[in-house]
């Protein structure tokens, strides 16, 4: 079967401009309207997936809807998993972290690194392998509660320069 290519257009823009249930109907009626093997020709000339348009036929057939459980899509986040990991975090990272030195930000700093920190949750706290994030959400967490994984400057390296004194002066002219 092959669909003409004046319904093609108005088909494809339709469709794009509609979502959930109101697209599969819309699919499976343009496919039932259009007869036997329409189907496949929808799928190779539309490019529409046939499963999307079975699922639409099944739905007008029997008058109930599929919701779409768009909520339980994607990765969930580490704390959801597991509970208590920003508390075994924050009990870590209590005994060592501290303030800006410099005194200009409310930031508190890390001498602890994220490496550490997920080798402390699995020897503390028990954590498998499987259950403990990885350095980068380990990182990202720390900075989200407010430390940040920074050097102190404990003292301040000497310069290596000659003081301007007089008798320097003279030589330089």
């Amino acid at each position: 079967m092959i669909i003409p290519k004046s319904i093609v257009s108005t088909l494809k823009n339709t469709a794009k401009k509609l979502t959930g249930i109101k697209k599969r109907q819309f699919m499976a009626e343009a496919v039932n309207n259009l007869g036997k093997g329409a189907q496949r020709a929808a799928e190779r000339q539309l490019n529409w997936c046939r499963n999307t348009i079975i699922k639409g036929q099944k739905e007008l057939a029997s008058g109930i809807n599929c919701i779409d459980n768009f909520s339980a899509r994607g990765r969930k986040k580490a704390e959801e998993k597991n509970p208590n990991l920003i508390k075994d975090i924050e009990a870590i990272v209590e005994d060592n972290y501290q303030a800006d030195p410099s005194l200009k930000s409310e930031r508190a700093y890390l001498k602890i690194t994220a490496p550490e920190i997920r080798r402390q949750l699995k020897n503390r706290f028990g954590y498998s392998e499987t259950q403990l994030p990885s350095l980068t959400t380990i990182r990202k967490k720390l900075n989200l509660n407010g430390y940040h994984l920074k050097k102190v400057r404990k003292t301040l390296p000497k310069k290596n320069y000659l003081k301007q004194t007089l008798s320097l002066k003279i030589y330089q002219k």
